[in-house]
């Protein structure tokens, strides 16, 4: 299948699209902060410049795009066109992933992943926020005992 846009005009698409402040990320925040959570952002001296930082937990969460990273949900699925381009793409984000995780658990940071697919609805998001919590109450009670 051919692409709808103009190469001129996929490429203007494509630029548009951001790798910070991305809307699931600023709904995680704002969840976070009226918890009482403070935190950091994107570190540019950590491994991928995590998306939040919680310093007190020695914590990470990377909130990743489902189709950028590869999500086995319904966003998460390869384009129709250019099929060899993405899949090498999208690989090699999994790749660069998978490299981040290992060097930031070798520093001993805890990581947390959440997929924007997670973010959207007030329930999925509620849901991923006590899945923080417990994560964070398993990772304090490892690291004191």
């Amino acid at each position: 299948m051919a692409d709808v846009f103009s190469s001129e005009k996929r490429s203007e698409v494509m630029q548009c699209i951001k790798s910070k402040d991305t809307k699931p990320e600023v709904r995680l925040r704002k969840a976070l902060h009226k918890l009482g959570f403070r935190f950091r952002l994107h570190d540019k001296r950590l491994p991928g410049k995590p998306d939040i930082l919680l310093p007190r937990f020695k914590t990470i969460i990377q909130v990743r795009g489902c189709f950028w990273h590869g999500h086995n949900c319904i966003d998460g699925h390869l384009p129709k066109s250019n099929e060899e381009y993405w899949t090498s793409k999208l690989k090699a984000n999994k790749e660069r992933d998978e490299r981040n995780s290992s060097l930031l658990s070798e520093m001993g940071w805890n990581e947390i992943v959440v997929w924007e697919c997670r973010c959207m609805s007030s329930e999925s998001l509620a849901e991923e926020l006590d899945r923080i919590c417990k994560s964070l109450i398993d990772w304090n009670n490892n690291v004191t005992n």
